[in-house]
């Protein structure tokens, strides 16, 4: 899941709470960690639900225990399983000390049964222990559970809705969805405990940029947030909002406060799963959907310009795995580059660029599972089919050594012939100054006119490299001397002398290849920290420190591009999967002797290879 956080961190801006599955069997997930993270950054009331208890070696105390660890000390059983694995058919209710039994049909049907006496132990002191934890949450109640050495059933009740509201407990409730099993129990302690926006204002931001929050009032001022959008191929751009205050109606004009454009809302929808039901409109506090407005993205606000009230800004990971992807079909060139942008509307974490120096066309996403599902959809919705490649790294060239050169082009036809002679000076500089020319020309050796020309060829040359045809970098060329013939000469002959002069260069100055080196920063359980240094070290990576949070380990360090082409993979596997990563660029480094050839030889295959294919 850690690949499609962005969605759930748009929906978590616009619910009261969140509800956190964990899996009965494997515990705590990174992706679990993720979102816990993102919930309690926005202060969110949480519920744990454990989930596939009827699996081979589920436990809930077992997992109630990684819960604790990873998650929060104040995670607290609200139920308790009848059965374990294959035998969890019923629950117990500890705050009603309820036992209900489910249909084995799958339909749901909970009837009512006695607590039996084999989990009756279990039951008491996992009740002792939420009882506990209820009456901590608060002073009041902490001197009626000394006094009575427990709490009566409406203090229990009420004080573990205020608990959760204020996220000072989190309630831990049990699951078969393949089973249907304690789903209307769930649906209950949502109803109970779960504050309606009536009670929780919206947060947001004034107009001098102070925090500020707005409440849920149907007769304020219309503030309508734009939180997701959906590239449907039938219906187009359909916007999923929040209603933060007032009401919005169907069929009405808003402005957009964003873009400063009015939009002409047609008919809105409230979503139920994959079902559309048209409303005459939507309240404050409620979800709805609109389709095709004009100039809306995810995150504009809509409304009454005069509401004084905008929403903190969406903000979406940066990419961290890019690839390369090539059409099928010549008739699918044209489409990539509006389907993506479709795409991008409704996921912007997705990136879609054209590397100006190879050419390829590249998408980046959160990782390998993002980027795949990204070309399913460009398939499913758009019909357009594409190969994913690795993309080819951006080498550059430069040289290492000062020298000076000498370039003539002469050429004698049947009339005017063409002359250009220059001599130049080339010495490296410092890595990031790129190319810089320097006319020092004295005495008119070559006249005024001519010298753009030498500049525009020696440019040309530097930018198709001589090693293995990537441009050249950080290096300084000063022409300083030549010759011209009154007839002969012109621009196009010193265009090609200064082309000359540098390859002439280039056979003494000893050019070398650099490759671009990314900051990289790694987190994941300490237990790996060991083994994935040890795996930077062998890819060519320099460890530039790391940090403890928590269990994880952050591990930072600078590696090449080239070498963190396959890391995903490798991470997920090493960590099983409770790793994650961040890149990006930070430098150009010499590429180590030994990898000079076949980086040459691979850049040539590469050019042979597309000379072919515009041949054919």
């Amino acid at each position: 899941m850690g690949n499609f956080l962005s969605d759930a961190r748009a929906a978590l801006r616009v619910v009261e709470a969140a509800v956190v599955v964990v899996d009965g069997v494997s515990g705590v997930q990174v992706s679990t960690e993720q979102i816990w993270e993102t919930a309690a950054s926005l202060n969110l009331p949480r519920l744990i639900v454990v989930n596939r208890l009827d699996r081979e070696r589920a436990s809930l105390p077992r997992t109630l225990d990684s819960l604790r660890q990873t998650l929060s000390r104040s995670a607290v059983a609200v139920h308790w399983p009848i059965g374990e694995e294959d035998a969890f058919t019923s629950i117990v209710d500890l705050v009603t000390m309820k036992a209900w039994t489910f249909a084995e049909d799958g339909s749901g049907k909970a009837t009512e049964i006695s607590i039996s006496d084999s989990v009756r132990a279990d039951v008491d002191a996992a009740r002792a222990t939420l009882v506990e934890a209820v009456a901590e949450t608060d002073e009041a109640l902490m001197e009626r559970f000394f006094e009575n050495g427990t709490l009566s059933q409406d203090d229990l009740t009420n004080g573990l809705a205020s608990a959760v509201r204020e996220s000072h407990v989190f309630p831990v409730l049990c699951t078969s969805g393949l089973r249907n099993i304690g789903g209307p129990l769930l649906a209950e302690a949502i109803t109970a405990l779960v504050p309606s926006p009536a009670v929780r204002s919206f947060p947001g931001v004034a107009p001098d940029g102070t925090d500020t929050s707005r409440a849920a009032d149907p007769s304020a001022p219309l503030v309508v947030w734009v939180f997701k959008t959906i590239a449907d191929q039938f219906a187009g751009r359909i916007s999923l909002f929040r209603v933060v205050s007032g009401t919005f109606k169907s069929d009405s004009t808003v402005q957009n406060v964003t873009r400063q454009s009015p939009e002409r809302a047609g008919h809105l929808v409230a979503l139920e799963g994959k079902t559309q039901a048209q409303v005459p409109e939507v309240h404050a506090g409620d979800l709805g959907a609109v389709a095709k407005l004009k100039d809306t993205h995810s995150g504009d606000i809509l409304g009454d310009p005069k509401a004084d009230f905008t929403v903190h800004p969406l903000s979406f990971p940066e990419a961290v795995l890019s690839y390369a992807i090539v059409p099928k079909t010549r008739g699918d060139e044209d489409k990539i580059s509006t389907s993506m942008h479709r795409l991008q509307d409704e996921d912007p974490s997705i990136g879609y660029t054209r590397d100006e120096q190879t050419h390829d066309l590249l998408l980046s996403g959160q990782g390998q599972m993002h980027i795949e599902v990204t070309v399913a959809k460009l398939r499913r919705r758009f019909g357009v089919e594409v190969e994913l490649k690795p993309p080819h790294i951006p080498y550059r060239e430069t040289i290492t050594l000062p020298t000076e050169a000498h370039g003539r082009h002469k050429k004698q036809t049947g009339g005017h012939g063409q002359f250009g002679d220059c001599k130049i000076r080339v010495a490296p500089l410092l890595p990031g100054s790129g190319v810089e020319f320097e006319d020092d020309i004295f005495g008119g050796s070559i006249p005024r006119q001519f010298v753009p020309a030498v500049e525009k060829g020696v440019r040309e040359a530097c930018a198709r490299g001589f090693l293995a045809g990537y441009p050249m970098v950080d290096l300084k060329i000063t022409v300083y001397d030549g010759s011209y013939h009154d007839v002969d000469s012109n621009e196009m002959s010193f265009k090609m002398a200064g082309r000359l002069a540098v390859r002439d260069a280039m056979t003494r100055a000893k050019p070398t290849l650099l490759e671009p080196v990314m900051a990289v920063e790694i987190y994941a359980p300490s237990d790996f920290a060991g083994d994935l240094m040890g795996d930077l070290n062998g890819r060519r990576g320099h460890i530039a420190g790391m940090d403890t949070r928590g269990a994880n380990t952050v591990i930072r360090a600078q590696v090449p591009m080239s070498e963190m082409l396959t890391y995903e993979q490798t991470l997920t596997a090493s960590t099983g999967g409770r790793g994650g990563y961040h890149m990006e660029f930070h430098h150009y480094a010499e590429v180590p002797g030994h990898l000079h050839a076949k980086i040459v030889a691979a850049s040539k295959a590469d050019r042979t290879a597309v000379a072919s294919d515009d041949e054919g």
